[in-house]
């Protein structure tokens, strides 16, 4: 079935193509959603990653199992290529004179949920590994994909995807421990400033209504 489905693919049946496009698009979805953590931006890269995928329909190897490894490494270079233009926006967006700043209520929203700290040390932690590990990690981890087809998606040595896994676990682990005790002591320091946390505040207000009733009437 598969097999008949790349032939299909490979001589441009956009049939087929529907029909790659409804079986495998919640997929790519999913993962540029984790990768790019933006709605917006995980559906154009759904979008880019089949008109890609149309482009290079003669690319695809006339047998083998299912295609959505394929779609997969396809979309991963479509984030590859989306974050490089992201960056370069962003210096562009730098030289620019600075705006009015705005309130940020992103940090309020988190607040509400319950796991918010562990949430925003993972995401930090993640945007921290080497590109190729984040890359592995994301595609055996959350796509659920065997070291076979990741090789194949990313167009690497079995034995690379599996280093690049340890070590990517590894260097997560690390990294997320140092991104909460960071979160964690910016906390407590924070709680320190606030009145009635034992710092100076306190010490003023007691001061102050002691005056106030020493204060003769």
């Amino acid at each position: 079935m598969e097999n008949s489905m790349r032939a299909r693919v490979r001589a441009g049946d956009t049939a087929a193509f529907g029909q790659i496009f409804e079986d495998h698009s919640g997929a790519v979805h999913r993962h540029a959603l984790r990768m790019t953590g933006d709605w917006a931006l995980a559906e154009d890269v759904v979008s880019l990653t089949f008109l890609e995928a149309w482009r290079l329909r003669e690319r695809v190897a006339p047998e083998g199992g299912s295609l959505s490894p394929w779609l997969l490494g396809i979309a991963t270079n479509v984030i590859r290529n989306t974050r490089r233009a992201a960056r370069r926006h962003r210096t562009a967006l730098a030289k620019l004179p600075p705006l009015d700043a705005t309130p940020d209520f992103a940090a309020e929203v988190a607040g509400r949920m319950a796991d918010a700290e562990q949430l925003a040390a993972a995401k930090a932690a993640l945007e921290r590994l080497r590109p190729g590990d984040r890359e592995v990690f994301a595609l055996c981890v959350w796509e659920g994909l065997d070291h076979a087809a990741v090789a194949e998606a990313l167009g690497r040595p079995v034995g690379t995807i599996r280093s690049r896994l340890s070590r990517a676990r590894a260097r997560l682990r690390e990294l997320t421990e140092r991104e909460l005790a960071a979160s964690r002591s910016a906390r407590s320091a924070a709680a320190l400033q606030r009145p009635g946390s034992g710092g100076q505040f306190t010490g003023d207000r007691a001061l102050a209504v002691r005056s106030i009733k020493e204060t003769p009437r």
